[in-house]
């Protein structure tokens, strides 16, 4: 049996997040980035987790959590930085950032592990508050000056660390919320389905809490109602964990008191449960406009609002930093917080003009498509670099996948456009296409010797002659 010399090593990057079976957005969100870095990654970076721990503990981890944070104690941090130092396979640590996530004041007990910390780290902001308190500013130019990079996920972000925090620009990474590869999907046809194909869907999903200003998207409903009588809301997801802790299912119960007295009992769904990915995005297919109603001006970022961008859904917003970036005049509205008359108005307006909102979801569809899972790992990666031997570092080639040149040829050779993922029959065939097609085929055949590429190189040619 060989023996591997530390050389040979795989190199570790160590995540600081929570995860799941944790409830929570940042969960979901590392655990998406996790699997979009191993999907693009070749086998020679190992990841592990340090899942942090607040009053709610004792979950059942997966394997690759290696260390668990009780973030209530200071001492905590300091036993897993050393920890983190005595493994000469760890390379770098990567530190997923909400002030909530960590104990003190600001959460600023994290100061506890980075003093102590001697690997590299970067870290990802996912709140970034402008005009900051002493305190405040003081915590967050400490975190920046140990970083070796300072991660963000919109302009906006980068521009207060610029202005109101003094971080330097060269210092900021911008990656946009990564958000999953999907296939356009018809509405209508996904309706069917649910046997629902007659009523207009509204939808928003995620933990539910008081910031998201639920009540805005019901108080706007009755006069929605008075246009279409068969609108129906979905409103999708658990209440947030941290919430029920305080005060229980107040919240829900307050929005569903709201429900009954404005008579909107067949018209709004509750799926009070947490929604896994498949479920999620089978919702989001039906969705005809997606409400993102938040009341925190100051929330940078959502990863619900780019879920449902990337799904085709047109979208009313309130401004937070993340919509007014995304959102333009072709792909959804903003409306201003908590002012249920203008998204009653947006959402009126949007049902009916059914060939105004297929276009607004065909361009946001479009505009998310550099934002997938895979792209935010290569980038994300690419921060680790200087710091992972270069043995280690290499990229998985994914493989080549037909399917879609496949649906676009017919008998008589390769249609020449597609409306997404479906053939536009009506944009005809050219000469070009098909030689291409055949290139592109007769290499594929060279590499796979498939049998059934000869068929289609076949029918390239023919149209060619």
């Amino acid at each position: 049996m060989k023996i591997l010399n530390n050389n040979e090593l795989k190199s570790k990057l160590v995540f600081v997040a929570s995860f799941p079976p944790r409830e929570c957005g940042i969960a979901t969100f590392t655990t998406d980035l996790i699997h979009a870095i191993k999907n693009q990654m070749d086998n020679g970076i190992e990841i592990e987790i340090c899942a942090l721990e607040g009053a709610v503990a004792g979950f059942d981890y997966p394997k690759a959590v290696k260390y668990i944070l009780d973030t209530t104690q200071p001492k905590g941090y300091i036993e897993i930085a050393k920890k983190i130092n005595k493994d000469r396979q760890v390379k770098a640590v990567m530190i997923e950032h909400e002030f909530g996530l960590f104990s003190g004041e600001y959460g600023d007990y994290l100061l506890y592990m980075l003093d102590n910390l001697e690997k590299p780290f970067v870290i990802t902001f996912h709140s970034v508050l402008p005009h900051p308190d002493k305190k405040r500013l003081q915590l967050v130019k400490n975190i920046t000056n140990k970083a070796k990079s300072v991660l963000v996920m919109t302009y906006a972000s980068r521009e207060i660390l610029m202005a109101d925090y003094l971080l330097p620009k060269e210092k900021i990474k911008i990656v946009a919320h990564g958000t999953h590869h999907i296939l356009w999907k018809h509405k209508e046809q996904a309706k069917e389905k649910l046997n629902i194909s007659h009523r207009p869907v509204l939808a928003t999903f995620g933990l539910l809490g008081r910031n998201k200003s639920i009540e805005t998207a019901i108080d706007a409903l009755p006069e929605v109602k008075k246009e279409f009588p068969d609108v129906l809301y979905l409103v999708l997801g658990k209440t947030h964990p941290g919430l029920v802790e305080h005060e229980g299912e107040a919240y829900r119960e307050f929005l569903e008191e709201k429900i009954k007295q404005q008579g909107l009992d067949e018209n709004v769904q509750f799926v009070n449960r947490f929604l896994e990915l498949e479920e999620l995005l089978a919702y989001l297919s039906i969705t005809d406009i997606y409400l993102f109603t938040s009341k925190d001006p100051n929330q940078a970022v959502s990863g619900t609002f780019a879920y449902a961008m990337s799904s085709a859904c047109p979208i009313i917003a309130t401004p937070i930093p993340h919509a007014s970036e995304l959102l333009s005049e072709d792909t959804g509205i903003l409306v201003d917080f908590e002012q249920p008359a203008q998204v009653a108005k947006a959402a009126i307006y949007l049902l009916k003009n059914k060939q105004l909102r297929e276009r607004m979801g065909s361009n946001a569809f479009h505009k998310t498509r550099f934002t997938v899972w895979e792209n935010a790992a290569n980038e994300t990666m690419e921060l680790f670099k200087p710091f992972i031997e270069h043995t280690n570092y290499h990229y998985r080639i994914p493989p080549i996948n037909l399917s879609h040149i496949k649906h676009l040829t017919t008998e008589r050779g390769i249609i020449q456009f597609s409306k997404i993922d479906i053939a536009d029959f009506d944009s005809g065939y050219t000469l070009d296409d098909n030689a291409r097609a055949m290139v592109a085929l007769i290499s594929h055949y060279e590499m796979t010797s498939e049998s059934s590429d000869l068929d289609m190189i076949q029918i390239y040619l023919d149209f060619i002659i």
